[in-house]
């Protein structure tokens, strides 16, 4: 983070502080003992956020007129409206959030038959700089509060069709690991949204101390991004290579159970006469053989500046069967939002960069 970033970083962690929404039921305890308002309420209020879904304080009906006065003298609730949305061809809709400091961020709505899933961001832009992303070109503006990530799926309109969220939008997760954490709380906890982990997952390039907490603390599932089986190749796509080979990512993955609840899976997008060949696959196979996961073949999106070529489906289906055949599941995922740039990869909010007010309900 450069110049003021810091400072402004600071700002926007000061200022959610001041929203009810990302608060943990030991933070609202807190909150309300300090208010000297009767412990209980605590419970009340995230009832209130979490379950009935509410916009503002005063529709908090079960506290009474002088505490809701006495929040609302104090708090807001930090419910945040997307600012634009664009829908694609494919039912696929990309929704433009303003967060607190006037910095935006997205959000796409995937329905799919029986399936609605939100994939959410964690960060405003990304420091990993991977080669075939737009999100990393971007650049890294700030981290999202537990807040600004639980708004997202609350505050679009299919909020409440929802059955999975995944956490693979702007940012890397791991990146923001505190804030990620207290989200997966609050989804998973009795006092929140009480989902089951199995509707949730997780995103990473693979950042080791921060992956081993996730994986102690949560038991939501888990997808690694790995595009390719050779570090040197892996290396010149993904940076993060350098500090944490995929080779240690595995050997920490294969120390947890991923047999029953929680699921693994690895990320792979097929570059043309790079990645997708016989000889990947079988050293992909090799390298995942004893790790029981799913593999998910990526069709890669060409974004402005980057030559990199697109698999030919051909190859990825030949790709797909022979990592069946080794008894690893592979698929290709289909490809959604690309007319709109929501598809993999293709997540950027540098052309909306100029600030605008932000508002909360």
């Amino acid at each position: 983070m450069k110049g003021g970033g810091r400072t402004e970083n600071v700002l926007r962690f000061f200022i959610w502080n001041m929203y009810l929404l990302g608060k943990t039921l030991d933070e609202l305890q807190q909150i309300v003992k300090d208010l000297s308002m009767p412990t209980f309420t605590a419970k009340q209020i995230a009832d209130w956020l979490y379950k009935k879904h509410i916009s503002n304080i005063d529709e908090m009906t079960n506290l009474s007129l002088a505490y809701r006065k006495l929040l609302k003298e104090n708090y807001d609730t930090g419910r945040i409206p997307p600012s634009n949305s664009q829908r694609s061809v494919d039912g696929t809709v990309k929704y433009l959030f303003p967060v607190t400091d006037g910095h935006l961020i997205e959000s796409v709505y995937i329905p799919d038959k029986e399936r609605a899933t939100l994939c959410i961001s964690t960060q405003i832009g990304c420091k990993m700089n991977c080669l075939f992303c737009m999100t990393g070109k971007q650049g890294f503006a700030g981290q999202l509060t537990s807040g600004e990530i639980i708004n997202q799926i609350l505050s679009v309109p299919e909020s409440e069709a929802l059955t999975n969220v995944v956490f693979m939008g702007m940012g890397e997760p791991l990146d923001n690991t505190d804030e990620l954490m207290k989200a997966l709380e609050i989804l998973t906890a009795d006092y929140g949204f009480a989902w089951s982990p199995k509707r949730i997952t997780v995103s990473t390039i693979g950042i080791l101390p921060n992956l081993k907490r996730f994986l102690d603390e949560s038991k939501v599932h888990l997808a690694v991004s790995i595009h390719s089986p050779e570090s040197v190749e892996r290396c010149s796509l993904m940076p993060i290579e350098k500090a944490y080979p995929i080779a240690q990512v595995l050997n920490l993955i294969r120390q947890y159970d991923f047999t029953h609840q929680r699921r693994v899976s690895f990320e792979y997008i097929a570059f043309g006469g790079l990645n997708d060949d016989p000889t990947h696959a079988a050293a992909l196979s090799k390298l995942l053989k004893d790790i029981p996961c799913r593999v998910n073949l990526i069709k890669y999106h060409a974004i402005p500046g980057i030559q990199l070529p697109a698999s030919n489906y051909e190859a990825m289906i030949t790709f797909r069967d022979y990592l069946n055949r080794k008894g690893i599941i592979s698929t290709i995922r289909a490809s959604r939002g690309e007319d709109i740039l929501a598809a993999c990869g293709m997540l950027s909010t540098q052309k909306n960069s100029k600030k605008i007010p932000a508002f909360a309900g």
